[in-house]
């Protein structure tokens, strides 16, 4: 098992499609990559970054995100976003991110999460449809 500590760095990668553009999520009016998947992106590649360093029975939250979406990609190109683990104070987990496509930086960012104990995590939420 990886030591969770600072350094730890993750990847995920997608091709611009119709599903993904701002147009088809109905954040903006522009068939191009669009910043809720970029943010997506950008979670999955923080989780990619810790997932060897969790027990089996842990996961983590995404709490916070702060993104710059700095540039346009079209369909057709890809996106890579990469995360790296910056600080881990307790269960929080602090992360710098950024997006490039096939010719430049895209997106950037802070990320944190949060490590949670699985069983409890979704014991409490599925509490809330019990109570008023």
């Amino acid at each position: 098992m990886t030591e969770l500590a600072a350094g730890l760095t993750g990847e995920r990668s997608a091709q611009v499609k119709e599903s993904n553009t701002a147009l088809s999520f109905g954040s903006g009016l522009a068939p191009v990559f669009s910043t809720p998947y970029l943010v997506a992106l950008m979670e999955g590649a923080a989780v990619n970054a810790i997932e060897a360093a969790l027990l089996p029975e842990q996961g983590s939250v995404g709490t916070m995100i702060q993104v710059n979406h700095k540039a346009a990609t079209p369909i057709g190109m890809t996106v890579t976003a990469k995360a790296r683990l910056e600080e881990v104070d307790g269960r929080r987990l602090v992360f710098s991110v950024e997006a490039w496509d096939d010719k430049e930086l895209v997106g950037d960012g802070k990320h944190e999460r949060f490590i949670i104990n699985n069983e409890k995590f979704l014991a409490k939420a599925e509490a809330k449809k019990l109570t008023k």
